[in-house]
């Protein structure tokens, strides 16, 4: 091997190894996780803490053209990653290297193996964990104590301690969109006056849920998130966490954002007839869109989520990890809904006998 071999491995060999000191407690040399109640590092063995370097100022998460989106770049993580899936739920996770996939996050299911699928893009940003466990345990077991028609024996079984930490995807878009339209501006039920032109609007950080199982989930009932918070993504940040794969890819999703947008486009352009035109209404809005100068993000958004089964059913439970709120679908007892009916109409019939008298 000569000399610029030797330089080039040693390279490589001090890259490695000051990746792996990254990840290291220096202590005891346990993998150290990000913690969300410090921002920064944590040894959960010996309580080591590294605090995280700020932003940089003015940084923000990279817009990639959609155009030349999916290219050998857009898959590195930054650190060795794989991903199992669940054969329960076929929910995909991505995990660091060296850590153990036991059961699924999503369903709780011990049917766990090594996925066969192709790479994921890796995120351009990350809205990182705010909340810590024990706090998202807390608001998730004061949120189930208000819930009176969950069994109690259900309540027990959904454990406030069995939380997992998990990094959501979504997509977002940026396009400025130009629609040609024509229609109609309405002055009273007669008077009506046919017209046309053209309407331009950008959007910015249109957003799309990048996981099929969430849309009618727990998460959508923990949102909103709050986007301002994104910063650029590091592997620190989602050490010791899981980030689902997403399950609906870039493209299919960039369709989902042009169905919603053409739909908001049909309530701006009806706004933009009543108010150039003076009217009072406006009707037959037909409309064609050009998309341009199309970008997107991947990115990760943070939850803790906890699952369990009552009587042969799943349920979800989510904790948003910004901002702590709860969302999920708690078991309902028949019989307490029924004893509530019941004492509601005695209720109202003593009232009406009351106000008879």
């Amino acid at each position: 091997m000569d000399e610029k071999d030797a330089s080039q491995s040693n390279d490589i060999n001090l890259e490695k190894t000051e990746e792996e000191t990254k990840k290291k407690c220096p202590n005891c040399a346990a993998t150290i996780v990000y913690d969300p109640e410090t921002r920064g590092m944590l040894c959960e063995f010996c309580g080591y803490k590294k605090q995280l370097p700020l932003p940089e100022g003015g940084s923000s998460v990279s817009e990639l053209d959609f155009e030349s989106a999916e290219t050998g770049d857009s898959f590195n993580w930054g650190v060795e990653k794989k991903a199992v899936v669940c054969s329960n739920c076929s929910g995909e996770s991505i995990y660091d290297a060296l850590e153990t996939a036991a059961v699924c996050p999503f369903c709780g299911s011990t049917s766990v193996m090594p996925s066969a699928t192709e790479k994921s893009i890796a995120p351009g940003g990350v809205c990182p964990f705010e909340i810590p466990v024990k706090k998202a345990g807390g608001l998730f077991s004061a949120w189930l104590s208000k819930k009176i028609f969950t069994p109690t024996k259900a309540k027990r079984e959904a454990r406030p301690d069995a939380f997992t930490g998990v990094y959501l995807p979504y997509w977002t878009f940026d396009t400025m969109t130009s629609s040609t339209f024509r229609g109609r501006a309405g002055y009273d039920k007669t008077d009506w006056k046919a017209v046309s032109g053209m309407y331009q609007e950008f959007y910015d950080d249109f957003t799309v849920v990048a996981s099929t199982r969430n849309a009618n989930s727990g998460v959508r009932r923990a949102e909103p998130f709050d986007f301002s918070k994104l910063v650029p993504y590091r592997p620190e940040l989602v050490a010791g966490f899981i980030a689902e794969r997403y399950s609906i890819g870039l493209k299919d999703a960039w369709k989902t954002a042009q169905e919603a947008i053409r739909t908001r486009l049909y309530s701006s352009i009806d706004s933009h007839i009543r108010t150039t035109w003076h009217a009072s209404r406006a009707d037959s809005i037909q409309f064609s869109t050009v998309f341009q100068n199309i970008k997107y993000k991947y990115i990760l958004i943070p939850v803790w989520i906890s699952s369990f089964t009552y009587k042969g059913k799943a349920f979800q439970f989510v904790v948003n990890g910004q901002t702590g709120k709860v969302g999920g679908r708690a078991p309902v007892s028949p019989l307490r809904v029924v004893i509530a009916i019941l004492l509601a109409l005695g209720l109202i019939g003593l009232l009406a006998f009351l106000f008879s008298m």
